[in-house]
């Protein structure tokens, strides 16, 4: 039989609303009283209902956690750092996967409806107004990886992608690359467009640096490799790529390796994220490194803040990238 409120008051000797006090955050109680309760949970066993708790506090501790690509392994590495922080705070995450989805308020009206507390959305692809939906919703709103503006709409978390171009152009050229192509992912994600708008800018102010660009079709390691095996039937490659992510780089570096190019002493690769697969002993992925167990952090304490304050003004939160040295691009010369 199951253990309810009624069975640990009346084990007490006190009353329903007594035990709920006991179990409410907050809530004035006695010290006697909160013994006699609590040493009658512990007895029968009885475990105080969260959602039952949430209806009396206002407060689920739910937190919608929304991505769109879950074909690319970094997300899940990201999506692990998201539930065990969250957890670790006491707050549940409800995954929230909207690949191939189009209608922002949609979701916010389904979100509402769980109750959710807060919400982190965490992707560089989907448009800004799938996070300014939740806001308009009501609902406290962090955006992870998001595009870096000095007044964002919705408080926003990650590093500036313009930059992080800017330092791959620099990055190649001190290493003597000269003919360089951007290998982005889709060319409509924000974090493509602006990688591949300091990646150019930054090349064409650099002594005798010509520079392209191509697009994958999302970020994923078939579109590295496909985009890669396109541009070698057009030609012979370039001497180094930067990559719009590392699975996009491991992808590429397959396509290179399997038409006879061997990575870095034809062709220079480049990436983007620093995930775990790029240390791995047979990729070894020279990359520009997002920190992102810092930007995990800095969205849930924003969240955190949000969530008591709903009416603080959004901000954008920037940290720095670097590049990490492996094994995919020959020495700075």
């Amino acid at each position: 039989m199951k253990v309810t409120l009624k069975h640990v008051a009346e084990k007490a000797g006190v009353s329903r609303s007594a035990v709920s006090r006991t179990f409410t955050p907050g809530a004035s109680v006695s010290a006697a009283t909160r013994e006699l309760v609590m040493q009658a949970a512990k007895e029968l066993g009885y475990t105080p209902s969260i959602l039952a708790s949430g209806l009396s506090t206002g407060r689920t501790k739910l937190i919608g956690l929304v991505s769109n690509n879950f074909k690319n392994p970094y997300f899940l590495e990201i999506f692990d750092r998201f539930t065990r922080a969250l957890q670790g705070r006491g707050l549940r995450p409800l995954l929230v996967n909207l690949s191939d989805e189009t209608q922002s308020g949609d979701w916010a009206r389904i979100l509402r409806q769980y109750s959710v507390d807060g919400v982190v959305v965490a992707s560089s692809t989907l448009p800004p107004d799938f996070s300014t939906a939740f806001a308009e919703a009501g609902l406290p709103v962090v955006h992870a990886f998001a595009r870096h503006l000095r007044r964002p709409d919705v408080n926003t978390v990650g590093v500036d992608n313009v930059e992080v171009g800017r330092l791959a152009a620099r990055e190649l050229h001190a290493r003597g690359y000269r003919r360089v192509t951007f290998l982005g992912g889709p060319e409509t994600a924000t974090s493509t467009i602006d990688r591949n708008r300091g990646f150019i800018e930054t090349a064409s102010t650099l002594g005798g640096m010509v520079a392209a660009t191509h697009f994958s079709g999302n970020y994923s390691f078939d579109a590295g490799f496909t985009a890669m095996t396109d541009l070698l039937r057009q030609g012979s490659p370039c001497e180094a790529y930067f990559c719009g992510d590392d699975v996009i780089s491991i992808g590429a570096m397959s396509a290179l390796k399997e038409n006879g190019f061997e990575t870095p002493g034809d062709v220079g690769i480049l990436g983007v994220n620093d995930m775990e697969m790029a240390h791995w002993q047979n990729i070894r992925l020279t990359t520009i490194h997002q920190p992102v167990g810092a930007i995990v952090d800095a969205v849930i304490s924003r969240l955190a803040t949000l969530m008591e304050n709903p009416e603080d003004p959004a901000r954008a939160i920037c940290l720095d990238a670097h590049v990490v040295e492996r094994d995919t691009l020959r020495k700075p010369v």
